[in-house]
């Protein structure tokens, strides 16, 4: 798969587990920066090919792929090497599991369009705002940090000592809670396994601190 298009924003944590995928399995892909404070996800342009109006949207040959989780497995069955999800069963179905505790748990509830609903529709404050990530992110730390401190397949990574899906999704959650500060004290293998991801040059290469659009 060549002449992939990245529409995507540098602070979005569903776009960084994209870039990370990419980087790991090595393709080359045009960045296309929207400014999600500034609407540019609501654009006309942008809503044809992602009618949800969010990021990120993988432009492809073939058309467009929009939902990170979705494009993270197409990348994995059009390009399985290096792989992103394990071998068997039982274990690419953990795998998936701990990714969505992020995926369908914090993220969904602690997106931008959900805070500024908070702070539209009823008033809550950068403060408050900033209480509410907190408790959900909170709550998906713990729920990770009690699995993979207690399930032995956990290794270097969420799942032995290969970068899975699930890692994609962790160590992006990890840098979006910092925005927020969230105390990672208590998580300390979702830490470490978070640090051990930052050491990985696809993924440093990344973060948001690191795209073109980065503000």
């Amino acid at each position: 798969m060549s002449g992939l298009a990245l529409h995507n924003y540098f602070r979005s944590s569903t776009s960084v587990r994209v870039r990370a995928a990419l980087n790991l399995k090595g393709l080359s892909y045009e960045y296309v920066p929207l400014s999600l404070l500034k609407g540019e996800h609501a654009s006309a342009e942008h809503l044809a090919l992602n009618p949800s109006g969010l990021v990120p949207t993988l432009v492809t040959p073939h058309g467009p792929v929009p939902q990170s989780m979705a494009i993270l497995e197409l990348l994995e069955e059009v390009h399985p090497e290096p792989p992103i999800l394990p071998q068997g069963a039982m274990a690419r179905a953990r795998v998936r599991s701990l990714a969505q505790i992020v995926a369908a748990d914090i993220h969904p509830v602690n997106n931008l369009r959900i805070l500024q609903h908070l702070e539209a529709e009823y008033g809550v404050d950068a403060a408050g705002k900033a209480a509410w990530f907190r408790k959900w992110a909170s709550a998906g730390m713990q729920a990770l940090e009690t699995r993979l401190a207690a399930e032995d397949e956990t290794g270097t990574y969420c799942h032995g000592d290969t970068i899975s899906i699930a890692d994609l999704c962790l160590y992006a959650q990890v840098i979006n809670n910092a925005r927020f500060e969230v105390d990672m004290t208590p998580y300390p293998t979702v830490q470490r396994i978070h640090d051990a991801c930052m050491d990985v040059p696809a993924l440093a290469d990344a973060a948001p601190a690191n795209q073109p659009d980065a503000v």
